[in-house]
């Protein structure tokens, strides 16, 4: 694992509708407008805030942890509209052991249906396939997300199993969570099934 890509510099990472980049104080009123969604949480280990003081500090936090280099989150923006942050996707629980990194990612409700997460994914993936180097990425679903489970397997993600009353999670207690892993052999191969490696189409 490549971490030098990680956290060396805040990796701005651009797809063909969007730019995932840096949450900055500018951006409190859209990052408040998910946190205080319950809607946009409810399959989540996240407390819904409605204080926006909270939300604030938060976006410190973000801050914070990239320099720790223990977790990266990244704001979605649609390249049509970069001023307005429309959903969240972060990268953590770095294994160097395994070379493995867990994702996790939320749009604000106004922005479903619309493939954002889909296509926010799939550059996230290709970033740490490519440029970090890692082995596995992995997701933690709970059962009943059926969209987000959905993003996944549009990804290649494929699904490991169910663990049972596993993980705790909060304002959710302790809950079954359904894993989705990719793998860079299993990613190399869609991109050139023939060759086993990775293309230069972006």
């Amino acid at each position: 694992m490549n971490t030098h890509h990680l956290f060396s510099q805040f990796p701005v990472l651009v797809s063909e509708h969007l730019t995932l980049q840096k949450i900055e104080e500018c951006h409190l009123e859209e990052v408040f407008g998910i946190y205080n969604n319950d809607t946009v949480f409810e399959y989540c280990g996240i407390i819904p805030k409605h204080n926006k003081a909270t939300v604030a500090t938060m976006i410190g936090h973000f801050e914070r942890d990239f320099h720790k280099k223990s977790r990266l989150k990244w704001g979605i923006f649609a390249n049509n509209d970069k001023d307005t942050l429309v959903g969240i996707i972060e990268a953590f629980d770095f294994n160097q052991k395994v070379d493995m990194i867990t994702i996790g990612y939320f749009l604000a409700e106004a922005h479903w249906g619309k493939g954002l997460a889909s296509e926010a994914v799939s550059r996230v993936v290709r970033f740490l396939f490519q440029e970090v180097e890692v082995n596995r990425i992995q997701a933690e679903v709970m059962p009943a997300n059926d969209v987000s489970k959905r993003v996944l397997l549009k990804n290649g993600f494929k699904y490991e199993g169910t663990l049972r009353q596993a993980t705790l999670w909060s304002g959710k207690g302790i809950v079954d969570v359904e894993i989705y892993g990719l793998l860079q052999e299993e990613y190399k191969k869609e991109r050139n099934p023939d060759l086993g490696v990775a293309s230069s189409r972006v």
